[in-house]
């Protein structure tokens, strides 16, 4: 009876074995040269900026290995002589162009019939960049004309968000840059926000 016993459990265990066994075989191991062209094409054909993790997740693999491997795949762009480099932005990797391609690059754009901000949305958009959290009364002093269809343009476009209320009489909405923003003008983070001139040339391209 023992002997039988010892036979039944032995059996399952046998077959799990067998089965983990069969998942590892299974297994390709992906080597540095091709994991960096599957980052490559992940960040090409993503809509907007791709993280390490979303990438790991996709190839099954540790999230620092992915991350070497981008941070290798961006020296290389870098050594390139082209015209496109791996950046990252807001959290994200994304293929873009150089900066020293932008005046020609802002040329092209400018010749294609586009919705462009107007002149109010852009000086409004400035204005919370450069100084937010801000409220509509804070824009109106900085500019001198109300702002409302510009507040609501920007937000159509999801280029600013509510930042929550500001605590001082009436309790005003806050409004902020958000992460469209920075996907529209290529930013990493706010510290890359050039200056205010350099800025509105850009918006003329970028939020087309």
């Amino acid at each position: 009876m023992s002997t039988a016993k010892a036979a039944n459990v032995e059996e399952p265990i046998e077959a799990v074995t067998s089965e983990e066994e069969s998942a590892i075989e299974g297994q390709r191991e992906i080597s540095d040269t091709e994991l960096k062209a599957i980052i490559e094409a992940l960040v090409f054909v993503a809509d907007e900026p791709i993280g390490a993790r979303a990438i790991a997740d996709v190839v099954d693999m540790d999230r620092q290995a992915v991350e070497a491997a981008i941070q290798d795949l961006a020296k290389e762009y870098e050594s390139r002589p082209g015209g496109l480099q791996l950046r990252e932005i807001a959290g994200g990797w994304q293929i873009a162009t150089r900066a020293e391609h932008h005046e020609h690059i802002r040329a092209y754009l400018k010749s294609k019939p586009s919705a462009k901000l107007s002149l109010a949305s852009l000086e409004t958009l400035a204005v919370i960049a450069y100084r937010q959290p801000v409220t509509v009364p804070e824009i109106l002093e900085i500019r001198g004309v109300q702002s409302p269809s510009a507040i609501k343009t920007l937000l159509d476009k999801r280029l600013i968000v509510a930042k929550g209320r500001k605590e001082t009489v009436g309790r005003p909405m806050m409004y902020g840059t958000s992460k469209e923003f920075l996907i529209q003008f290529g930013l990493k983070d706010l510290s890359e926000l050039p200056s205010i001139e350099d800025f509105q040339d850009l918006a003329g391209g970028a939020t087309e």
